[in-house]
């Protein structure tokens, strides 16, 4: 008799974003392959109500949770408590354990310990540090704990000459923002899944900015992934064709890839996004530790470009725990 799946789920707030609700199609794409697979299953609606979490440990000892939680009372910061939890209950869950999602989440934690390990990665200053500028070169302000592109827009990119900047972030973010230097280039996502014979990076996207006029940033900001009426998102465009020439940069990306697995400690599933400068140096941009699975996700397309199904990955992530 195969294990019962229970799909974890973060409550949403009572009038959700756009990418607060991706993650009932995450949702409804899992449910689909574990029919397929002949799984058991029933969703659980996840928040800061221990109740919740204390009716896990009463389940029987068969079942397999299926995390799909992306935040908690609306904090992404807090997505690594879950795994904690069930960590110390002893029940298995997928994607990746809760020393990976918080080292991913907490964006100025990882970015020093990929330079500690030779990952490379922009420079960067965090808004507690003195900033220490360029006039003419350009940044780019972050939120510290923030994905999906949440808090990203055009204005987040300034030149140090124009450090006035800084106070409308502070504005918004308090300390908790970090500022990268903005590599002008081009912009890849390498999605990787874990084997039998350990992890596998799927076939690689490049994120194309097409028609972008000049001075406008190219950047991946919450309207290029979540607003379909924008000329950001119609003209933000994945790709996964590559000419011949471009293989020697792409085994560099996977190789990074596999880098970033062992240094974070990932599991199940991840998504690693690199910045490409003029000059064809790579730079680590984030890990995306369990990312988003929905069918118009990068992790989503790129499994069907390296010739899986969906299926067949859902039971390499559930295989995994």
């Amino acid at each position: 008799m195969k294990r019962n799946i229970l799909i974890l789920i973060n409550r949403l707030s009572d009038d959700p974003t756009s990418h607060e609700k991706d993650v009932l199609d995450q949702v409804e794409a899992v449910e689909k392959s574990l029919e397929e697979l002949g799984f058991p299953h029933q969703r659980e609606w996840i928040d800061l109500d221990l109740s919740a979490l204390t009716r896990l440990q009463s389940h029987e000892s068969g079942i397999i949770c299926f995390n799909l939680v992306e935040s908690l009372n609306q904090d992404g910061s807090l997505v690594y408590f879950i795994p904690a939890l069930l960590e110390s209950l002893h029940i298995p869950f997928t994607g990746n354990p809760s020393d990976a999602l918080f080292l991913t989440t907490q964006k100025p934690l990882a970015k020093r310990l990929m330079q500690g390990r030779g990952i490379p990665t922009p420079a960067w200053f965090e808004a507690s540090q003195p900033l220490h500028l360029h006039p003419d070169h350009l940044y780019i302000a972050k939120p510290a704990r923030e994905d999906a592109s949440v808090g990203i827009t055009d204005e987040n990119v300034f030149r140090g000459s124009d450090p006035q900047n800084l106070d409308h972030f502070r504005q918004r973010w308090g300390d908790q923002f970090f500022v990268e230097q903005y590599i002008t280039g081009r912009e890849f996502n390498l999605s990787i899944v874990e084997g039998l014979d350990g992890p596998e990076v799927l076939a690689p996207a490049e994120i194309r900015f097409l028609d972008f006029p000049p001075g406008k940033p190219a950047i991946v900001g919450y309207e290029a992934k979540w607003d379909p009426d924008t000329f950001e998102y119609q003209h933000t465009v994945r790709s996964f064709d590559f000419p011949e020439s471009e293989q020697p940069l792409l085994q560099r990306l996977t190789h990074l890839c596999y880098t970033c697995w062992q240094v974070f400690n990932l599991r199940g599933y991840a998504r690693v996004d690199f910045r490409v400068d003029q000059d064809d140096n790579p730079y680590v941009l984030e890990i995306n530790a369990n990312p988003c699975i929905s069918p118009d996700s990068g992790f989503y397309q790129a499994v069907i470009k390296s010739g899986y199904t969906f299926t067949r990955i859902i039971e390499r992530i559930l295989n995994a725990t």
